[in-house]
């Protein structure tokens, strides 16, 4: 699994927008202002509640040196028990908090939505990862994410055992549909792509064998095959793959629209080489984690 490249620029963008949020244009929490002295000093423990995987643990720094900022206080120091990528068992102590008491409050409810959040992307990707193990298939993300969470809900994605497909509409075309309607055809939309975009990649979605042939043609390597039936999908493989060692080329293969964990494997050995799934960030049960003080 790769937890390599931890978006911090994104993470701290959604951090102030998460403590906006919750301590409103004061920096303020009222609760704990009122019940806590500025110089009480305490630990807390992030507590996982439910197994899972956990992913988002560089956050919690981040949100305590935030709200230190606004605050002008001292962040509480901290010690991150467990990495990125791991499995967690219900009472497992992912990081443990020591310092001034309203610091760590402040910071509890942004802490545990984003943690939660990202490890339950995490959890729910290992699923689809372990389910396609020994099929030679990679479960990969989609746009379907969460508005202003992208980079984060996709490093999660790897935290799971997952693979990001395409970051946004820029870095890799989708010809579907309403492209081909569009331009006039696979030939045109592909032929317009690469004019104006001749290093990016080009995929195309298909939803019968001959649009895969005729994408091919056109010049795409990359097929999406989109709600296809398993017999489908087997036979569009293996004439896509026929076709790529006719010419001595190497042909992508994804599937995508309507997979579901059960069928997963059976999808997997078909021979593709992805399968795209929208639900690893768009229907995510978020990780049951806490911060009890000790």
């Amino acid at each position: 699994m790769s937890t390599e490249h931890f978006p911090e620029p994104d993470a701290r963008r959604v951090v102030a927008t998460a403590l906006d949020e919750d301590l409103g244009p004061q920096s303020l929490d009222v609760t704990s202002t009122a019940t806590i002295p500025a110089d009480q000093v305490g630990v807390g423990q992030v507590v996982a509640r439910a197994p899972g995987v956990l992913a988002g643990g560089p956050v919690i720094a981040l949100v305590l040196d935030e709200v230190a900022a606004r605050t002008g206080g001292v962040p509480p120091s901290l010690d991150v028990r467990i990495a990125d990528g791991t499995a967690l068992e219900r009472g497992d102590v992912v990081a443990e908090l020591r310092g001034p008491l309203r610091q760590v409050l402040m910071a509890e409810r942004t802490v545990l939505n984003i943690l939660s959040r990202l490890s339950g992307v995490a959890t729910h990707t290992q699923r689809w990862s372990d389910a396609l193990a020994g099929t030679g298939c990679t479960v990969l993300d989609t746009r379907k994410t969460t508005p202003g969470l992208r980079a984060l809900e996709k490093y999660a994605v790897r935290c799971g055992g997952g693979t990001n497909k395409r970051m946004g509409l820029f870095d890799v075309a989708m010809v579907k549909d309403n492209h081909k309607i569009a331009a006039g055809g696979v030939g045109a939309a592909y032929a317009a792509i690469r004019e104006r975009f001749p290093d990016v990649t080009v995929e195309v979605e298909v939803t019968t064998t001959a649009e895969a042939i005729e994408a091919l043609e056109a010049g795409s390597r990359f097929l999406m095959c989109d709600n296809m039936s398993l017999d489908l999908l087997r036979e569009t493989v293996a004439a896509a793959r026929a076709w790529g060692a006719e010419r001595g080329e190497s042909i992508e293969i994804e599937a995508t629209g309507g997979l579901t964990l059960e069928v997963a494997a059976d999808y997997g050995a078909t021979g593709i080489d992805w399968m795209s799934v929208g639900g690893l960030t768009h229907s995510s049960p978020i990780v049951d984690l806490a911060l009890d003080l000790v």
